[in-house]
């Protein structure tokens, strides 16, 4: 028992001192299921961009974006082309037509400048009423409705959730189509309550060129993001071994740099943290005196 408590305590030794050797290691950077949750992102209270706090959270391994419309689940987040794909469980696919469930897809005003979903996402709305503000003016004003990148609702028509809920008659002039496809930009919030619509899908395709039928389209969400604000500070941070946060209570940027966080860099602030670490000699020394008493017992 006594050798395997030496060989612990020894292990730990090593492990203490590598710590102190390089007390800049990457707090923030953790996991949810199979996801990195890396900057500008955090599940973490000061990690990552403030401008995206309060947007994931990991429950039960299953990592979720929440908006004032709801909860949506992250299925992939592309670091190298800022997007993250998103999951509406209340959203129609091509298989099963939802209606009169969820809210669609609305985003804070003050999230806009800095996420929004991708140009190539057809949101396609399903059961509008006719005074729905998407048809106001109807039939003397051009419907908004359209194809966005090749996906529209002519082809959507096409799946078999149709089969077993038959569409409204939508010729021009006769009434507002049971479909009605709009590109995000177009309206700005998939507020389906506002819109006065049963319910939506929304389609994209990762093909370089655009798949015509509809089974072939990927249904879900894609978002772009962006860092707001001048990144300089957060690679002067990460140049230093720091990793980028936030003061949660004051606001503004951190670097934090392991053991004590720094508003510039972690090489400014490498100084005044270093009188507060042990030494590593100082932890040989502890460290030796409970391996002596061990070995008297």
């Amino acid at each position: 028992m006594t050798r395997i408590l030496r060989r612990a305590i020894a292990i730990l030794l090593i492990a203490i001192k590598s710590i102190s050797a390089n007390p800049t290691v990457h707090i923030c950077r953790s996991y949810c299921g199979n996801l990195t949750i890396d900057y500008p992102f955090g599940i973490r209270t000061g990690c990552g961009h403030s401008g995206f706090r309060d947007l994931l959270f990991c429950i039960n391994e299953v990592l979720m974006f929440h908006i004032s419309s709801g909860s949506y689940r992250v299925l992939d987040i592309d670091y190298a082309y800022q997007e993250l794909t998103l999951h509406d469980p209340d959203m129609s696919t091509c298989a099963t037509l939802v209606r009169g469930k969820g809210n669609g897809f609305v985003l804070e005003p003050y999230r806009t400048p800095y996420l929004v979903p991708t140009p190539d996402n057809v949101f396609m709305l399903i059961g509008c009423g006719a005074k729905s503000p998407l048809f106001q003016g109807f039939p003397t004003k051009h419907l908004p409705c359209r194809n966005v990148s090749g996906m529209g609702c002519e082809e959507y028509y096409r799946c078999p959730a149709w089969d077993v809920w038959p569409k409204r008659d939508t010729g021009f002039g006769v009434g507002p189509p049971e479909c009605c496809g709009v590109s995000f930009e177009a309206i700005r919030a998939i507020n389906l309550s506002r819109l006065e619509c049963e319910g939506y899908t929304s389609a994209y395709s990762l093909a370089p060129l655009h798949v015509s039928a509809p089974r072939g389209w990927m249904y879900g969400i894609r978002v772009s993001y962006s860092v707001p604000g001048d990144f300089s500070f957060c690679r002067a941070c990460e140049a230093t071994g720091g990793t980028c946060g936030y003061d949660d209570v004051a606001g503004g940027d951190l670097c934090m740099c392991g053991r004590w966080n720094s508003t510039s860099n972690c090489d400014s602030g490498r100084s005044m943290a270093a009188s507060y670490r042990p030494t590593s000699s100082a932890i040989e020394t502890m460290a030796g005196l409970f391996l002596a008493s061990m070995a008297i017992l």
